[in-house]
């Protein structure tokens, strides 16, 4: 049998595309997201006494991933890239059915112009995702710090530093009314090491960009640290 899902609404998010969203949510809290909710989704009914819980479960779809299909074995960046496991032991977004789960949590909510809109921090999905379901998050039955994990039992450490040449420092004062948390959220992604896994043990010069809202952020890693060289608006 074939089940049809209709989206309940989509993600606004800082990051504008896949590359630098931390692998697991909660990882970067600075960056917040809002979940829109339209249609039918967005009567103030759906989501009455939500807003007493702390933290959401955020279904969703990995709508740019979809059709690359997917693989049984897969390499989990946790493990340096080179090992292959099964993709039912990984959280992997190339899955048969493209579905993602993410705990976030909620700082508000709001209605208007017959659409509702869920305030969420620490998001790990790139702008556009389709939302399908959202459920509360109850601590006795989803919090249970007996269980074991396999490779991912605790957070990936957030080892690298990161600088900003004089320039980016510029820019984030320039841009700070706009986007008022932007070196925290530079900062904490950087730190995640967003590279590929390959790239990670390679020494280079390589200057690699990110896209975070509309803005272009560049750096080089040296000495084992993150260098911002450049922040720009994306034309």
């Amino acid at each position: 049998m074939t089940y049809s899902l209709e989206p309940i609404g989509e993600i606004r998010s800082p990051y504008a595309e896949k590359f630098a969203v931390p692998r697991q949510p909660g990882l970067v809290t600075a960056a917040t997201a809002t979940i829109v909710l339209n249609g039918d989704y967005a009567v103030p009914e759906t989501t009455r006494g939500l807003d007493r819980f702390s933290h959401i479960w955020v279904l969703f779809l990995f709508h740019q991933n979809l059709a690359q299909g997917w693989q049984p074995l897969v390499r989990p960046p946790r493990l340096g890239g080179n090992q292959k496991v099964g993709v039912f032991a990984t959280r992997s977004t190339f899955r048969p059915n493209g579905i993602g789960m993410s705990v976030v949590k909620l700082l508000g909510i709001e209605q208007h112009h017959q659409q509702t809109f869920l305030h969420v921090e620490g998001g790990d999905w790139v702008q556009g995702t389709p939302v399908i379901d959202i459920k509360p998050y109850v601590p006795y039955a989803d919090a249970l710090p007996e269980a074991q994990a396999s490779f991912a039992q605790h957070a990936p450490a957030a080892a690298m530093a990161v600088r900003f040449s004089s320039a980016a420092k510029r820019s984030i004062e320039q841009l700070a009314d706009s986007y008022p948390q932007l070196e925290q959220l530079i900062t904490q992604v950087l730190q995640q090491d967003p590279r590929p896994a390959y790239h990670q043990q390679k020494v280079t010069d390589k200057v690699y960009g990110v896209r975070l809202y509309d803005l272009n952020v560049q750096w080089q890693v040296e000495n084992n640290e993150n260098h911002v060289i450049n922040i720009s608006k994306a034309f």
